[in-house]
């Protein structure tokens, strides 16, 4: 029997730090390429990628082969989409868009079975409990479930300390575009008042016994953020990757 423990959650219980690649590109086939380079963690966007559910299942399987693992975000966090991925497989959630401790709750909620939540029951038919071969699922589900929220509005920057304060929420993401766009900066998430702020945060969420975690392309920021703390850190994305490599090639053969 496959060991199902949620390495990704252990490790940052650990403390461990992750690095991550964001996964736009709705296709299994480049999310396979991707994961041969084995990044600690994958984010498998659909909310702002027409990604859906069928596709994450399919990345998921492509995952499955590597030393990566996947975590996926919805478009919102609604409990019907919520239900649908952990039933799929899905262990690692990134809920965006989190502005108040009483969504995070919420959250929680969706991602546990009766009487802690309020997820409902189906796994006999589903892909998590590999079809009822994994007669022990239910024992075990609510502990595998990594529920990651993200603080990226102004109310929410407001709220982080009540954020982080939620049993069962396992850690923050600190959504830099978002945050630069809610502090006036749009466009410019290095900008010193967008950086402090997300330093900021990152210590708040560290006194909770949380893990932070966040996205950037600057490999100096990432790694001052991973020097502050940060226990999961993407550090680029699979479509800038393709697009700066095309256009660099393209660049050194001039017509």
């Amino acid at each position: 029997m496959p060991d199902y423990t949620n390495r990704f959650k252990k490790s940052l219980k650990e403390g461990r730090a992750n690095i991550g690649l964001w996964i736009s590109l709705p296709t299994a086939f480049t999310t396979e390429i991707c994961a041969t380079a084995e990044f600690d963690w994958m984010l498998l966007d659909g909310e702002h990628t027409p990604t859906d559910p069928l596709t994450i299942m399919s990345q998921l399987q492509a995952c499955a082969a590597y030393n990566t693992q996947a975590v996926a975000r919805p478009p919102i966090g609604e409990t019907y989409m919520i239900k649908q991925l952990l039933d799929l497989g899905v262990q690692n959630l990134l809920i965006p868009m989190v502005d108040t401790p009483e969504q995070a709750k919420e959250l929680v909620r969706a991602v546990r079975y009766p009487p802690h939540g309020i997820r409902g029951v189906g796994y006999g038919s589903a892909r998590v409990s590999r079809w009822d071969s994994r007669k022990d699922y239910v024992k075990g589900a609510n502990e595998e479930v990594c529920l990651l929220v993200q603080v990226e509005t102004a109310t929410g920057l407001g709220n982080i300390d009540a954020i982080c304060a939620v049993d069962g929420v396992d850690g923050v993401f600190l959504g830099p575009s978002d945050i630069s766009a809610a502090l006036g900066h749009l466009g410019n998430p290095g900008h010193p008042e967008v950086v402090a702020e997300i330093e900021r945060c990152i210590a708040i969420v560290l006194k909770h016994g949380k893990a932070a975690g966040i996205l950037t392309p600057d490999r100096n920021l990432a790694k001052r953020y991973l020097e502050l703390g940060c226990t999961f850190v993407a550090v680029g994305a699979d479509a800038r990757i393709l697009a700066l490599g095309a256009r660099e090639l393209r660049a050194a053969f001039p017509s």
